[in-house]
């Protein structure tokens, strides 16, 4: 296995820095038991009332479900560790824990439903809506795209290629929309989109600002629906989370321009203005750069941190759905941050030249990752064949600043 042997070189065994009890997200007794705080609720609460007493050897850490278990590990340098013994539960669970409850996410330009499971665990389920090799029209603006489920699987594994790790879980998962969404779902709304297409196929569209319409309805086979489920991070009442704009917004315009695209001194100014003046901040945002010019993905507009950890912490890689829509040509202004800084860090510099070498070749990495997700092959090849040529234009990129 070419990943187990990534994960077992030097460069991807630096030590994080020692992890106090202020750098975790929630302090947690783990002899402490936990229960529901109420039946309608998913905020988790410690109760002297449960049950204390445990199966022999057991600490109570141990019965807790694996979502919560991941959101306990979430501390200030990482969304969860290396090499993270809980990972394969928690995907596992992700693709096959009985769904209790379906509703549709409020807000986004795209339909989006919360998902339920038994253990009280929640996913965010985005459904398929292109084939794997379909690419972006060429003249569709980012803005307009199609989210799609791949690109979010994909998105987890290659940024735990890369080593970030700022991308809550995802696996795929196929979904009966009879069953699993439109006989338990208690959103009246979606449940009055729901028809049966004249091909005798189960379809709904539910409500949204942008592709939330019959023209744009997503239909089963007959009802079996492909999508991705993505581990949700503790709800906002547990766990603050600030949500930042970012430097290299793009416009959102059909005819304007941002003006990160005129100024070519424009980092110069990004570097005075806070939090970017200080700490690791702009090179967490190079990182940044980096996956979503690997993956093609134009549309990010904010990103995001928990409160808690003030600006030493790392940057959230949420909503990675517009990635992966195009392999036959690269969008190099994605790298502007990296071209007009002239920054990186020497970390993710050298895991790049490594996976750039034969034995570490990113294009196999990502090939191998997501070939274990159940709804392989994720990607069609052309996608995976762009990553190398992209990660040389990346290396190309800091190669001139380097000669500079």
């Amino acid at each position: 296995s070419k990943l187990a042997a990534l994960f077992q070189h030097p460069l991807y065994n630096i030590p994080i820095p020692e992890v106090t009890e202020k750098d975790k997200l929630f302090v947690v007794n783990p002899m402490e038991k936990f229960s529901l705080h109420s039946s309608g609720s998913d905020e988790w609460v410690s109760s002297s009332k449960a049950e204390t007493l445990l199966p022999t050897g057991k600490t109570a850490y141990d019965t807790y479900p694996s979502w919560l278990k991941f959101h306990v590990g979430i501390n200030r340098y990482e969304l969860y560790p290396r090499q993270d013994p809980l990972m394969p539960a928690l995907l596992r669970d992700l693709a096959t824990q009985r769904i209790v409850s379906s509703v549709q996410k409020s807000g986004g330009t795209q339909l989006k439903l919360i998902m339920t499971f038994p253990n009280y665990g929640q996913a965010l389920f985005k459904p398929m809506k292109q084939t794997r090799d379909q690419e972006t029209p060429i003249d569709f603006f980012y803005f307009s795209d199609f989210e799609r489920h791949n690109a979010e699987i994909a998105a987890f594994h290659l940024d735990r290629i890369l080593d970030f790790r700022r991308i809550p879980p995802v696996s795929g998962r196929l979904v009966n929309i009879t069953k699993e969404i439109r006989d338990i779902t208690t959103d009246k709304k979606l449940a009055k989109t729901f028809f049966i297409s004249p091909a005798g196929n189960v379809c709904f569209y539910g409500e949204c600002s942008y592709y939330c319409s019959t023209e744009h309805a997503l239909c089963g086979k007959p009802d079996r629906l492909e999508g991705s489920m993505a581990a949700l991070l503790p709800d906002k009442t547990l766990a603050k989370r600030r949500s930042w704009r970012s430097p290299w917004r793009r416009s959102y315009h059909k005819s304007k321009k941002a003006e990160w695209e005129l100024n070519p001194n424009y980092c110069a100014q990004v570097r005075e203005t806070p939090p970017y003046d200080r700490g690791h901040r702009l090179l967490d945002l190079i990182d940044m750069t980096v996956l979503d010019f690997l993956m093609g993905n134009m549309d990010r507009h904010h990103y995001e941190t928990f409160e808690k950890f003030g600006n030493d912490t790392f940057l959230l890689h949420l909503d990675n759905g517009r990635g992966f829509g195009t392999h036959s040509r690269d969008e190099p202004s994605i790298l502007a941050p990296l071209r007009q800084c002239c920054s990186i860090k020497k970390s993710t510099y050298l895991r790049l030249q490594l996976l750039a070498t034969q034995p570490y070749r990113l294009s196999d990495l990502l090939r191998e990752a997501l070939a274990a997700d159940p709804l392989a092959p994720v990607l069609a090849e052309p996608h995976l064949r762009a990553l190398d040529r992209r990660l040389g234009k990346v290396l190309a990129a800091v190669g001139r600043c380097l000669a500079r």
